[in-house]
């Protein structure tokens, strides 16, 4: 093991992310690799336990897949969302992940500790000190007096909107889930530097190329404690991880250029292009639902040829959201300078509150390192790029996102690639439209069990079941 891996000061013990190695291969992972590669040259099959030189034969000269049978899971906690976002989750999908709700978990917002945010700034940009570092923070504890300023008032609107848009769901559904799509509309106020935590699963070179990769502080730090964790358990891996091949500049989205913010109040979709659309073959409600067999049946393998290729614009919360389908493909992002304001808060008229906001972010982005400014954007901070998705893996994502338990925005962004996109230019009779659709749609039964939004599911016979949204 390097020096620099497996030295450990008094002040990295004192950092406030931590990284848990929670599970592995129950393998020896050049065990398991050797025996792959063997697979592939031998008449009969290897016996298990015999080494290869695996990094000569296997890993230097490119032969990874066998290292790719390997896998660990990790529990990382006290990272930022927005080194999770804008890092961790941004763009590669060689991963499984899950992480704390923003809707679910109320301490998030309403019981920041201020001290570890400004020690989360301190330690990984030390250059940002004195009145730079005040500015930051003050920018931090205004977007949370906002924060708390209206979530009483973001409660008591979410449950008007419940009443009126889910006739079907009983008081105790509304007692319960305000309080949440509050907090969920709310928190575009705060900066995505606030702490949380998620498990994190990869395989052996997917852990190789991000600790190589990674082009943030914070990233650099959680890489090299996620191989630090590997190697203590498996000291013979070493010789996979050079600290000399890692990354040695950073990288950022590109900040927004203007200083006049607009406000959205819904995310916006251009389509750019569908392929293949006459290969098309429509999935059958059982191999959608609960188990997508999209990408498994031979019947459905035209549809993963086929593409649709957008461009949207939305928050930054979304664009978390989005990243959860990773069968889609994404161009880089980059902040227009808008802001998206929920339809909770645009009730409340807070539109003057936000564009302050934003301007005071811009202000400070500035002035400081751009890995320290993209991730104290608000959530509500509006992202635009490309997006790729084969037909199978659209229409996976509209069956979860068009659902009512998935958040506003994002049911908003799907529905426009269904009703604004694939309708205006095919018409409403297009087999594409079809596979644009939340489970009930077809079947007239909510997939989600107790969950059931209450939305009313005889407009699927009457008419349009693809109304606004407020919450």
């Amino acid at each position: 093991m390097s020096r620099s891996l497996k030295t450990r000061t008094n002040k990295e013990e004192e950092m406030m992310i931590k990284v848990k190695l929670l599970a592995h291969t129950d393998a020896d992972p050049l065990v398991l690799a050797s025996h792959a590669a063997k697979v592939c040259y031998q008449s009969e099959m290897p016996e298990f336990g015999k080494l290869l030189d695996v990094k000569k034969r296997l890993f230097d000269v490119g032969h990874h897949t066998t290292l790719q049978h390997t896998y660990f899971t990790f529990a990382i906690e006290g990272i930022s969302v927005g080194d999770i976002t804008l890092g961790m989750h941004l763009a590669h999908p060689f991963y499984n992940s899950d992480q704390r709700s923003g809707r679910y978990c109320a301490k998030m917002f309403e019981e920041p500790d201020f001290v570890e945010i400004e020690k989360y700034v301190r330690q990984f940009w030390p250059q940002v000190k004195g009145e730079q570092r005040k500015k930051v923070m003050r920018y931090v504890r205004n977007a949370v007096a906002m924060y708390n300023k209206n979530i009483v008032a973001a409660r008591e609107k979410s449950k008007v909107f419940l009443k009126a848009e889910r006739p079907y769901v009983n008081e105790g559904y509304i007692e319960q889930n305000s309080p949440k799509i509050a907090q969920e509309q709310t928190r575009m106020f705060i900066p995505v530097i606030f702490p949380t935590a998620f498990d994190y699963t990869i395989n052996l070179t997917a852990l190789v190329a991000m600790y190589e990769s990674a082009w943030t502080p914070a990233m650099r730090y959680v890489t090299e404690k996620m191989v630090e964790a590997v190697l203590e358990k498996f000291p013979e891996l070493s010789f996979m991880f050079n600290p000399e091949k890692r990354r040695r500049d950073e990288w950022a989205l590109e900040l927004p250029k203007k200083s006049s913010i607009k406000i959205s109040k819904k995310p916006k979709l251009k389509l750019l292009n569908i392929i293949g659309e006459k290969d098309f073959s429509m999935p059958e409600s059982k191999d959608m639902h609960p188990v997508d067999h999209l990408h498994f049946k031979p019947e459905y393998m035209d549809n993963s040829f086929g593409a649709i290729l957008t461009e949207i614009e939305l928050s930054l919360a979304t664009m978390g959201q989005d990243q959860r389908h990773r069968t889609i493909g994404r161009s880089k992002p980059r902040f227009t300078g808008n802001f998206y304001l929920p339809p909770i808060l645009t009730s409340m008229g807070l539109q003057k509150d936000a564009i302050g906001l934003m301007e005071e972010w811009i202000k400070i982005s500035r002035e400081i390192p751009a890995t320290l400014a993209m991730i104290i954007a608000p959530y509500g901070a509006m992202v635009k790029y490309r997006k790729r998705g084969s037909f199978n893996a659209v229409a996976h994502e509209q069956g979860k996102r068009l659902c009512w338990c998935a958040q506003e925005e994002i049911y908003q962004a799907c529905k426009l690639l269904r009703k604004a996109a694939i309708e205006k230019s095919k018409g409403k009779n297009s087999k594409l439209l079809k596979m644009l659709e939340p489970p009930c749609y077809r079947t007239g039964r909510c997939a989600e069990g107790n969950r059931y939004c209450g939305r009313d599911m005889k407009l699927r016979k009457r008419g349009d079941y693809f109304p606004e949204r407020k919450v």
